[in-house]
């Protein structure tokens, strides 16, 4: 019994590792997000542009063609600190992974603000 269980300390202690590496990360790259949004002020708008998302298309040309804010950017927010965006939008912003426009990871459903509905993917953190 003995070797069993100091085996299952070692993956213990090696899942723990991985876990608080990846938390670290996460939290330290905590004080501003490289952004990209789609904002729609009519929920149905936005589920349209989520739709053409799963089946595919490149985040920026879907931002172009749905989003009312910043589109001929491709949604681009650039660098927002933490702070300057609003409460609903920054936890959403801080909690995704880093992603790229040609494979989005970004957030379903979309977050509801003020300003309206949006679909948020991030492209780095610092």
């Amino acid at each position: 019994m003995p070797p069993k269980k100091g085996g299952n300390t070692t993956k213990t202690n090696k899942i723990k590792a991985v876990d608080g590496n990846s938390g670290k990360e996460e939290k330290k790259g905590g004080n501003a997000v490289k952004v990209r949004h789609i904002l729609c002020e009519k929920q149905s708008k936005i589920l349209e542009a989520l739709e053409k998302l799963k089946a595919g298309g490149k985040f920026n040309e879907i931002a172009a063609i749905y989003s009312e804010d910043k589109a001929r950017s491709g949604g681009d927010l650039g660098w927002m600190t933490r702070g300057s965006m609003v409460g609903p939008f920054q936890e959403a912003a801080f909690a995704l992974p880093i992603s790229s426009i040609s494979s989005p990871i970004y957030t379903d459903p979309p977050v509801k603000t003020k300003f309206g509905y949006h679909i948020i993917m991030v492209e780095g953190k610092k």
